[in-house]
């Protein structure tokens, strides 16, 4: 005699029935997993390979996370969407939250993936140097004027009459060697050789330019009321940026799949950028691991914005970050 009462028999019927159909549902006494946001600060490219390679690599769930990555772009304001609640972590630089913190917005980066900034100068083959630009059209964004323009025009001599806008495109590079523009280590250099276009990159870092980049953000009642998802958060994008780093396999494809524009030469380009100017792994991430930050950087980063007029002197620089959640990780690649 079948003993098992109707109510249940429907229940298990049912059960049955979902999972024939393919439908997941967690295990009895199982978390559900957290649902975060992570948005990027630009198209999905090698830049950002940490996170997607967490995401579709399965370390995030494996950290009780379900992430959905956004992709940032030219007209997408990170630190509004990060206040605003639509996402939860934005991928920004230190100047920007910085400048969030002097006009009161509670900011707070609890890591940095790359030891140093990758924006600076594309020029043509002929020019020698940043100090060789005097007589050059440069093509900058508008956030420049926020973060290197005032540094390079007091250190090179540059006026602003020089400057263009920046179109997000290499066109105006290609058509005028009178042209130079802002780019980064791991993106523009490898479009321009596809072009067939001999082209030179001067690095900000090495003149000079202190902030991290790529810095992990969030808003201070996440780092209150949510420290622990934050730190699994952090854990999980620095281990994907380790994974990355020996197999993008998984993330090329997410990346790809996202910016369908992206290349597979373009994404392998960054990946020996990494590798081999060490952003990732060098500067106080050699010792301390992925991801580190120290009070003696962001000082050094607060103090290089004072003396250019991008920070008031009385901003309380140390709202702008934590260390709490990066100083015992030693992630090491």
């Amino acid at each position: 005699m079948d003993r098992v009462s109707l109510p249940r028999r429907r229940c298990l019927n049912a059960l049955g029935a979902l999972a024939a159909a393919g439908t997941a549902f967690p295990a009895l006494g199982q978390p559900a997993l957290d649902k975060v946001t992570v948005l990027t600060s630009w198209f999905a490219q090698a830049e950002h390979g940490g996170v997607f390679q967490a995401a579709a690599a399965g370390i995030y769930r494996n950290h009780g996370l379900e992430v959905t990555v956004r992709t940032g772009g030219p007209q997408i304001n990170g630190i509004q969407l990060l206040l605003a609640g639509e996402v939860d972590f934005s991928l920004n630089r230190d100047f920007a939250v910085l400048s969030g913190v002097e006009r009161g917005f509670p900011l707070v980066t609890v890591a940095a993936p790359m030891q140093w900034d990758s924006t600076g100068i594309l020029a043509h083959e002929h020019v020698q140097g940043l100090a060789d630009l005097k007589d050059k059209t440069i093509l900058i964004a508008g956030t420049a004027h926020l973060y290197w323009w005032p540094w390079l025009k007091a250190k090179y001599g540059y006026t602003d009459a020089q400057s263009r806008p920046y179109t997000s495109n290499l066109q105006p590079f290609f058509a005028d060697r009178n042209i130079v523009q802002q780019a980064v280590a791991s993106a523009e250099p490898y479009q321009a050789g596809e072009k067939g276009v001999k082209a030179k990159f001067f690095p900000f870092a090495r003149e000079g330019y202190p902030p991290y980049h790529g810095a992990i953000t969030t808003v201070g009642k996440n780092v209150t009321e949510r420290a622990d998802m934050v730190q699994r958060l952090v854990r999980a994008t620095l281990e994907g940026w380790k994974s990355f780093l020996a197999d993008p396999a998984p993330a090329a494809e997410a990346i790809k799949k996202a910016n369908p524009n992206m290349t597979d030469g373009e994404i392998a380009y960054g990946l020996r950028y990494f590798r081999d100017s060490k952003v990732l792994t060098g500067g106080d991430a050699a010792q301390l691991g992925i991801g580190a930050m120290t009070d003696e950087r962001w000082r050094k980063t607060r103090d290089f914005m004072v003396e250019y007029g991008l920070l008031k002197p009385a901003t309380d620089w140390k709202k702008a970050y934590t260390l709490r959640f990066v100083r015992d990780l030693r992630i090491m690649a």
